[in-house]
């Protein structure tokens, strides 16, 4: 019995192939070769090609069956992670109209800002626990106000992923879960928010059916099972973002949990059963993936968009691609803490939320060119990713939550043993990490969609982390003096 899971990312396309009763990956992929391209035709601009997407989930398939020869009759289940708060738009042939309009697109921050101000702060905290700010519905409003022609041609709006469920199924469906990561859901009433679409003039027939996160989705057509070399019928059964994804891969369910990650964006993702907010909208809440009315789960996420994205341009422009992750890190290593006093604010990947969505972009600050080489340069890099996801940190914390341990996979930056142990110790928490990663997680919410697992709990039965990293003691009084410094620095920067 197999299982078959997907993480859409913006720069690869992973899968894995997972033995449902052993619950062990018997073949894991990244496709392409080189990463996928962002399109950026405009300042704070950030489009993809979906197809582009569909073609790599096939070149996935095929890479996969050539790792590990499977039979296609033996897989019970497809579970797909996928980039969150992008838009995709569909006719009624199912064609689509216009490149995606991707996460770190910042093009809509102005139609979210003013919706916010016209509907009031307190009825958007209230009932959507964010701002629309720059998310998906504020994006289709951007479409309508300045594509207009194209606008009237849209059957159908989908997320990333849902968009390869359709490729897959030949329906336009999304979740709850969906819907909230674009801010079409309305908490209160635990139903779309349709005044909100009302507001913004969408149509809401031009929303997709729903379907549940864990559970079936729709079947492969026949088109879609000959692209994929599968079999028509296998069930699609689980679809959720790639940060609700992420903590589900790591087992994070229950209050108190928390998931983080480093990858393109670095993430926190803590759950509560309490629909909370941030006054300020610097994080965004959104539903889990095992919420359910009886036993409501929430994530709260924190995303800082320059994180890995940053170490690539570092390694390919700064560097020149002479060095590779590894000894980028090992020199990193060698740079003492605090890094001399250079300091980097890692904010060139657009608007962050975290800093009320400005685009303050990314600097470099004290560097002396008698003093300060490449070394200095990396490590000053790390931390300041660090302190950038400590600054957002201490926004969860001031919402309510305590948080002690948390849960990543020993992926990206966190293949780096010096940025795990910066990340513990100005954080304050112990670091678990896990062998696992979206593609997994997408594969094991595909199992309890199908009825493999009783629940997501037992998908993760008998999973201990790989290593755990604690705070480095004799770190924490220099980096309790250095840390202050970078705010102090971000404050001014956000002041000019």
């Amino acid at each position: 019995m197999l299982l078959l899971g997907f993480d859409l990312g913006s720069s690869f396309i992973k899968a894995v192939l997972l033995d449902a009763e052993r619950a062990v990956p018997l073949a894991s992929v990244t496709v392409p070769e080189q990463e996928l391209k962002i399109e950026s035709i405009h300042s704070g601009w950030a489009e993809q090609d979906p197809e582009v997407w569909w073609r790599c989930v096939q070149e996935a398939v095929v890479a996969l069956r050539a790792q590990r020869p499977f039979a296609a009759a033996d897989v019970r289940g497809i579970g797909l992670s996928y980039q969150m708060h992008g838009l995709v738009l569909i006719d009624r042939q199912g064609r689509v109209l216009r490149p995606a309009i991707i996460w770190c697109d910042s093009r809509a921050v102005p139609i979210g800002e003013r919706a916010f101000r016209t509907l009031g702060p307190e009825r958007c905290l209230r009932s959507l626990l964010n701002s629309p700010g720059n998310f998906t519905a504020a994006k289709l409003r951007w479409v309508r106000e300045n594509e207009p022609e194209l606008y009237r041609q849209v059957y159908k709006w989908l997320l990333p992923g849902d968009y390869i469920a359709f490729r897959m199924t030949g329906e336009p469906t999304t979740t709850v879960s969906g819907l909230s990561e674009g801010i079409f859901w309305d908490f209160l009433e635990e139903k779309p928010a349709y005044w909100l679409l009302e507001h913004l003039e969408i149509d809401p027939e031009l929303m997709p059916q729903l379907v549940p996160t864990f559970g079936f989705q729709g079947a492969l057509t026949r088109e879609a099972a000959e692209a994929l070399g599968l079999q028509p019928g296998i069930p699609v059964t689980y679809r959720a973002g790639d940060q609700p994804n992420n903590a589900f891969s790591l087992g994070v369910l229950h209050p108190g949990q928390v998931a983080t990650t480093a990858g393109t964006s670095g993430v926190i993702y803590a759950v509560d059963d309490t629909p909370r907010y941030d006054p300020q909208t610097r994080v965004n809440t959104f539903v889990h993936v095992n919420h359910t009315p009886e036993r409501r789960r929430y994530g709260i996420l924190l995303c800082l968009n320059g994180t890995g994205i940053l170490y690539r341009w570092l390694r390919q422009e700064l560097l020149g691609g002479a060095l590779n992750y590894e000894a980028m890190n090992t020199l990193a290593a060698s740079a003492p803490i605090g890094a001399d006093g250079v300091q980097v604010l890692p904010f060139g990947n657009g608007a962050e939320r975290m800093l009320q969505n400005r685009d303050p972009g990314a600097s470099i600050h004290g560097l002396n060119f008698n003093r300060h080489g490449r070394a200095h340069v990396l490590r000053a890099a790390k931390e300041g990713i660090v302190f950038a996801l400590a600054y957002g940190l201490e926004v969860i914390r001031q919402m309510g939550l305590t948080i002690e341990t948390v849960r990543a996979g020993r992926a990206n930056l966190f293949l780096s043993p010096l940025f795990a142990q910066i990340y513990a110790t100005v954080n304050r928490t112990v670091v678990q990490l896990y062998d696992t990663d979206g593609a997994a997680g997408a594969a094991r919410g595909a199992g309890v969609g199908a009825g493999v697992y009783a629940s997501p709990e037992a998908a993760f039965q008998g999973v201990p982390p790989v290593a755990v990293v604690e705070p480095v003691a004799a770190w924490q009084e220099a980096y309790a003096a250095v840390y202050p410094r970078w705010c102090e620095t971000l404050s001014r920067q956000l002041q000019t």
